[in-house]
Parts: structure tokens; C-alpha cells; sequence
């Protein structure tokens, strides 16, 4: 399981880094606006610092925060040139009109990944159309067939048969998902994000994800077991008896 950040906090990247468990980094608007207000370019100019110092050459995505697209091909070419850094990848949203863009950016040779897909066949047709990589949001899958506020589009569009209820269990999703790119021979990676607990970042990797990108919060949870410090503590306990 490759395992990415999903965090803009440059004290939690570094901190993640310094580990060198990491393999990547995904940030997004949101993310970015947690964070104190300054230079969008700086700031990113900042966690590409961290890389280098702590591990170069780890995927980095960094989102264009518009829909229109003559501005996210020019916003796009412009985090290239100012950033530098070659394993970026551009993180553009899904949708209908942003296909035609996916697919220009990766002709013009720029790493692309698509960004808030919540169904297979987005992901499916975001790669056929370029995308590098497909973010999958697991826990917005799962939120899609409980969220009382989405109840009419949730009914028209299961009305329409443009999804069914399998389509809100998220381990259903990434796991077909993953069978047709396996079976079609599909070069794209699935990254599951929107991570709610440890469990799920287990589940998405056992659903087929080939990349969990992990909310920061969750790291201790993930490497520590009650049963460990159960056990490390009674070794210790033992040699200490042993040696007095």
C-alpha cells in the first residue's frame, strides 16, 4: 500500500516525512484554507522544501480552484513552471466539460489527477481521457446514500439508473473500479481519499486502491496496538527484573 499525506499543515508534513513512510502528498483547497493566510505559491514552494529535505522525488498534487477551462489549462502550465518540481501532478475535478481538459493536459504531457469522483464510471471515463491518477472520495461515497440534503438528487438520479445503492457502499465502488482497470488494462492508479477512521484506510487498500491518501490525524492511530505496548512494556519489565 503506498500511503500519501492528505494535508496542506506543514508541521504535520514534516512530521509524516520525517518518518519516511510517506509516498506522496495531496492537497487541495480546502486543506490549503486551514491554513494562515499568505501565498499560495509559497506555501506550496514550502512543502516542496519538505520534500527535498526529507524524502525528493515523492508525488505531490496541487489543485487548480477554478471550473473554467481556459483558466485551469493556464493555471495548470503555470504550477509546472513555477513550481518545478517533476512529480507533480495537477489535480482537476471531474466532470463533463473537464474530460475535454484532462485530456489536453495529458497530451501536452502534464501528470493529471482527477479529483472528487464518487462513481465508477467517472473514474473509468477520467482515465480513458488521460487522468494519471483517479481520487475516489470514500467517505463522501458512503455520506452520498445517507445525506438528507442530497435526498431528491440522490432519488432522481437512482430513478434514472444513473446509479444504485451498491454505488454508495465505497468498498463496492474501488473494487469494481479496480477490476476494470485490471481487466482493460487501464495504466491510471486509484487513489481512495476522504478517510474517516484507520478502518478505513485499511478497507480502501483491501478493496483494490492502489494509493490511500491519509488525513495526518490518523498516522499514530495506524502504527500504535494496545498489544504492542503490552508487550514491549513486559520485555522491558523482564530484562529490567533479570539485570537487578
Amino acid at each position: 500500500m503506498k500511503i500519501f499525506i492528505d494535508s496542506a499543515n506543514l508541521t504535520d508534513i514534516e512530521e509524516a516525512l520525517k518518518r519516511g513512510f510517506a509516498e506522496g502528498i495531496t492537497t487541495n483547497p480546502s486543506l490549503l484554507a486551514k491554513e494562515p493566510k499568505g501565498s499560495f505559491e509559497s506555501h506550496i514552494g514550502a512543502i516542496i522544501d519538505l520534500i527535498n529535505k526529507y524524502k525528493p522525488g515523492i508525488h505531490l498534487s496541487v489543485e487548480v480552484f477554478s471550473r473554467d477551462k481556459e483558466i485551469i489549462l493556464k493555471q495548470a502550465r503555470e504550477f509546472i513552471r513555477e513550481f518545478g518540481y517533476p512529480q507533480i501532478s495537477i489535480k482537476v475535478q471531474v466532470g463533463w466539460g473537464e474530460l475535454e481538459t484532462i485530456k489536453k493536459l495529458s497530451e501536452m504531457g502534464i501528470s493529471v489527477n482527477c479529483t472528487a469522483c464518487m462513481s465508477v464510471t467517472q473514474a473509468v471515463m477520467a482515465a480513458r481521457a488521460g487522468a494519471k491518477y483517479v481520487s475516489l472520495f470514500w467517505g463522501r461515497i458512503r455520506d452520498g446514500g445517507t445525506d438528507a440534503a442530497m435526498l431528491k438528487e440522490r432519488e432522481e438520479t437512482k430513478a434514472k439508473k444513473a446509479l444504485d445503492d451498491a454505488d454508495f457502499d465505497p468498498i463496492r465502488v474501488v473494487s469494481a473500479t479496480r477490476r476494470i482497470f485490471d481487466e482493460s488494462k487501464i495504466n491510471s492508479e486509484i487513489i481512495a481519499g476522504s478517510m474517516r477512521s484507520v478502518v478505513d484506510v485499511r478497507d480502501a487498500r483491501l478493496a483494490g486502491a492502489h494509493i490511500v491518501t491519509v488525513p495526518p490525524k490518523f498516522f499514530p492511530d495506524m502504527i500504535s496496538h494496545f498489544k504492542t505496548d503490552q508487550v514491549v512494556n513486559q520485555f522491558l519489565t523482564d530484562f529490567e527484573k533479570w539485570l537487578s
